[in-house]
């Protein structure tokens, strides 16, 4: 769908109608129902963002190319939303497990020719080289921590 808007600024609902081919009343309806939720003027007019033209897209695939229903959009959103939450929760816990595992690993004892006991499994500790061990290079394996870049 090739859309004609600038790089920034708030569209009035004429605008977004004309600009997506779509009346008016449905931009009403999407808000009235929670797809949308534009913000208003100070005599209350309702202004779309960057942001809610993007949302506006996403929503108009669904209704017009994938045929999905009012009711099916917003369990989509509502799951969409709910799986960035999920992303960046889990993001910060392997931010944490990272910085633990690097922290614990440093501040393990070594000795002069740089090695690291690990784990007993037996009777015996095992010395292995520093860059060697499983856990130093499982916790620099793990991603940094940056968002990945949103696909469009």
């Amino acid at each position: 769908m090739a859309t004609r808007r600038k790089k920034s600024g708030a569209y009035m609902i004429s605008a977004v109608a004309e600009m997506y081919e779509i009346h008016p009343q449905t931009l009403r309806l999407y808000e009235r129902e929670g797809l949308l939720r534009p913000s208003r003027s100070d005599g209350n007019t309702r202004l779309y963002t960057e942001g809610d033209l993007e949302r506006l897209e996403f929503i108009l695939n669904l209704a017009r190319d994938l045929g999905v229903n009012i009711a099916g959009i917003a369990i989509i959103l509502q799951m969409r939303e709910r799986m960035e939450q999920m992303n960046t929760e889990m993001q910060g816990f392997v931010d944490y497990v990272r910085t633990e595992m690097l922290t614990r690993m440093q501040s393990m004892p070594r000795d002069t020719a740089g090695l690291v006991p690990m784990p007993r499994t037996s009777a015996r500790t095992v010395l292995v080289p520093r860059a060697a061990s499983p856990l130093v290079e499982a916790a620099r394996s793990l991603p940094s921590g940056k968002p990945a870049a949103k696909k469009r």
